[in-house]
């Protein structure tokens, strides 16, 4: 008992080094018909293009008040980059195909209807062989001190890590 309570002050004290933000008013729903959602162009870095041409678009649906999640739509003609993934991102393809290949090596061909994951903070190896068109959902990952505080938290609450649920 006593090292939980040492371990809750630690966590308290290292959350209050954290400067509060201001709650962002914003709409309690943001919709899109998929079709209209208006589409900018989004070059892919130069010195990342493999092979081919490939030309890419992004059409921005919603992000949080804290600036700390979004949600796109994006899409990509032919060609073959690398891609780093600066935040946590999960991607849905809604058309087309990708060859992905993760900086471990493992290989995944993504089609319409496929879910994936992308760890933030890692690359990988795009190849679109004629085109293709996602819904990104992206999340900046959490500072240090407010992931262990998190981690430190489910310990605390015997929880064994996420099993999916959409409640923290």
């Amino acid at each position: 008992m006593a090292l939980k309570m040492m371990l809750a002050g630690a966590a308290a004290m290292m959350l209050r080094q954290i400067p509060l933000v201001a709650p962002v008013e914003q709409a309690p729903v943001v919709s899109h018909a998929l079709d209209e959602l208006p589409m900018e162009p989004a070059p892919i870095e130069p010195s990342w293009v493999i092979a081919g041409e490939p030309n890419a678009r992004v059409g921005l649906h919603s992000r949080s008040g804290d600036d700390a999640a979004s949600t796109a739509v994006w899409d990509c003609t032919a060609g073959e980059f690398r891609w780093f993934f600066d935040w946590d991102e999960t991607v849905m393809i809604l058309e087309g195909e990708v060859h992905v290949t993760a900086q471990d090596g493992s290989q995944r061909t993504l089609r319409q209807g496929d879910i994936a994951y992308f760890a933030g903070k890692t690359w990988a190896t795009w190849r679109i062989d004629t085109y293709v068109r996602k819904i990104a959902f992206c999340r900046k990952r959490l500072p240090v001190p407010v992931a262990l505080a998190y981690q430190l938290r489910n310990m605390l609450r015997g929880d064994r890590g996420s099993q999916g649920g959409l409640a923290a």
